[in-house]
């Protein structure tokens, strides 16, 4: 389907809503809950020493104390240290009552409790003897940080002699992740074929001839002009040395030990659940992706019921338009015709998009109290990068110093069809994660260790939700804009089927993909990428659709609660107010709010 991506893959957005927190911190003209101090403390030092343990994520949010070092996190030694920090905190949440607490201390003591209760539960499982795939592990985070456009900063000359230090980090990673994976083979636990397939010409990219052309040579190319010639020539000539005798062999070695030994041993199956204890792991880990109590039968049950529903109402626009032929011939005919693609220049896609926010933006008051103070632009992503990356949002500062973007390419713009841009808009832009993403940066009350959580289901959650919202702001007015709304929802539905299908069905990743095919309006190449991703993440992509649905339900319940009483505005605060958390602690948030709700309508 020739349609624009939409989305970041997950480790993207990842670092995205990480880099957000560093931006500064304004007051939200909130007063912070009564606390016990001894509780705002431990909190304090749970942060400070998970950072210490973990400094490539200090790095992600902004924290350079401990940019020499560069944690292994497939040894031994560093799970027990994480298992030790886990239990010790847990603990020592009980010296303390719960209700005694003010309300947002009751969040955070709960928040605190699910997080470490959780990654204990998650120690459990073997998943370090599989360290890496196509869409996430060392080997592409580590190139990422040696770029020099990504969390390490290549400022001063202090940040180049921490990054040569972190290089032996590398290496040792490098090495246990191969010892591990060995493990792994004997155990008879490895990634599928079809994953280290994937991962193979990503190592294979990192092997070059000539230094100068290896990705960790840009920063030398990009020295700052304020360095001194002598600090210019050492860092040279390390770098040099560091790349051709530590980084490129670890690369190399890696490479090796796939392609020789791991490949062949690897299976032919892609589901998880073929690996021993595989339907417990997978278990976990939709539970922890979703942050809910949901088995992977019931996403799956709930993902069919989804597409059921959603390709009732494409197939009721495709009748309202008119359209004779069947679904897929539907799908066909959106994609190409000409009238689809009605733009000639790059600045007549970003007109459509100004036009989308000024036709919206009278109607936000009615359905938010709550407006972010950092400023939002609309701009195309910079040719050089289009191609490789999709629509997205990049958080701003409160005070002025820099605006939220929604970021959109444009190859080629009489390529560019319009048909899915209200729904793009409101859920990269506003009310999606410009609105969630700033209101959470400028609340101050938000205490430092939700910046190291990981939430999707509630952030995309909401960027879902706020598709549903373009009616009420004057747009899907025309039924082709309406058709995007339903194509984004059908495509995170899919997500429940395939990946439960996959990894708790026993699906084969053929089956996967014909399923993707038939139901959505999606391209052989893109269905293909989509399902091994999937394979290759097992849970992560069904949190999205759950998030929504989520919120969506708990707007019902206020709704028939409340009844006139129901604001759309104050409940959009609330949702919004505290900033991500799991679904489950979430909706028990709610629904308190609502029975607060309640008790005040009874007394009037």
């Amino acid at each position: 389907m020739n349609r624009q991506l939409t989305f970041l893959s997950a480790v993207t957005r990842t670092c995205l809503l990480l880099l957000s927190f560093t931006c500064s911190q304004l007051a939200f003209g909130q007063t912070p809950a009564p606390a016990s101090v001894g509780f705002q403390s431990l909190l304090t030092a749970y942060y400070e020493d998970y950072l210490k343990l973990n400094p490539t994520r200090a790095s992600y949010l902004g924290d350079y104390r401990y940019n020499d070092q560069l944690e292994n996190t497939f040894s031994q030694p560093y799970r027990d240290q994480m298992k030790r920090l886990y239990t010790r905190y847990l603990d020592g949440l009980k010296a303390y009552d719960e209700k005694q607490l003010g309300e947002r201390d009751q969040l955070n003591y709960q928040i605190r409790r699910y997080d470490l209760t959780t990654n204990l539960a998650a120690m459990e499982f073997t998943g370090y003897l599989t360290p890496m795939s196509q869409m996430f592990g060392f080997h592409i985070l580590f190139s990422l940080l040696g770029s020099g456009s990504s969390a390490h900063p290549f400022k001063s000359a202090k940040d180049y002699d921490d990054f040569l230090k972190r290089i032996n980090g590398f290496v040792a990673q490098t090495d246990t992740a191969i010892a591990n994976m060995r493990t792994g083979m004997a155990q008879n636990y490895v990634q599928p074929k079809v994953v280290i397939g994937k991962v193979l010409p990503q190592i294979k990219a990192m092997l070059v001839d000539d230094v100068t052309k290896s990705l960790f040579y840009k920063p030398v190319q990009n020295m700052p002009a304020t360095f001194s010639a002598e600090d210019k020539q050492r860092l040279t000539t390390a770098y040099t040395t560091a790349i051709t005798q530590q980084i490129m062999p670890a690369y190399s070695r890696l490479y090796t030990f796939l392609q020789n030994e791991y490949l062949p041993r690897c299976r032919e199956t892609v589901g998880i659940e073929a690996d021993s204890n595989g339907k417990a792991q997978y278990a976990y880990l939709v539970k922890s992706s979703t942050t809910t109590d949901m088995t992977p039968d019931e996403v799956h049950a709930l993902g069919l019921s989804e597409v059921k529903r959603i390709r009732q109402a494409i197939e009721g626009i495709r009748q309202q338009v008119g359209f004779a032929g069947d679904l897929k011939a539907f799908y066909a005919y959106i994609d190409t015709d000409p009238k689809f693609f009605p733009y000639k220049t790059d600045e007549d896609v970003l007109n459509e998009f100004q036009t989308i926010y000024q036709t919206m933006k009278p109607q936000l008051s009615s359905l938010f109290n709550m407006v972010p103070k950092t400023a939002f632009e609309i701009r195309p992503i910079e040719k050089y990068r289009a191609a490789s990356s999709p629509a997205h949002y990049w958080p701003g500062t409160p005070d002025g110093s820099r605006p939220g973007v929604f970021y959109f390419p444009v190859l080629d713009a009489a390529k560019f069809s319009y048909w899915g841009m209200e729904d793009l808009f409101l859920h990269e832009a506003i009310p999606g994660h410009h609105y969630q993403i700033s209101l959470q940066i400028e609340n101050s009350a938000l205490p430092a260790f939700q910046k190291i959580g990981n939430y999707g289901a509630y952030t995309e959650g909401w960027g879902l939700y706020a598709e549903s919202l373009g009616k009420a702001l004057g747009l899907y007015t025309d039924p082709f804009q309406a058709l995007g709304r339903y194509q984004g929802e059908i495509h995170r539905a899919i997500r429940l089927v395939v990946d439960t299908g996959i990894h708790q069905k026993g699906w084969t990743r053929e089956q996967a993909i014909q399923y993707s095919l038939a139901n959505e309006p999606i391209g052989e190449a893109e269905a293909i990428q989509e399902v091994e991703r999937y394979i290759a993440w097992p849970g992560q992509a069904v949190s999205y659709k759950i998030g929504e649905l989520k919120i969506m339900a708990i707007r019902q319940k206020a709704e028939k609660a409340l009844g006139n009483r129901f604001d759309i505005r104050a409940f959009h605060d609330q949702v919004l107010k505290d900033g991500p958390m799991p679904l489950a602690i979430f909706e028990a948030k709610m629904d308190s709010w609502i029975k607060s709700q309640q008790a005040i309508a009874r007394k009037n």
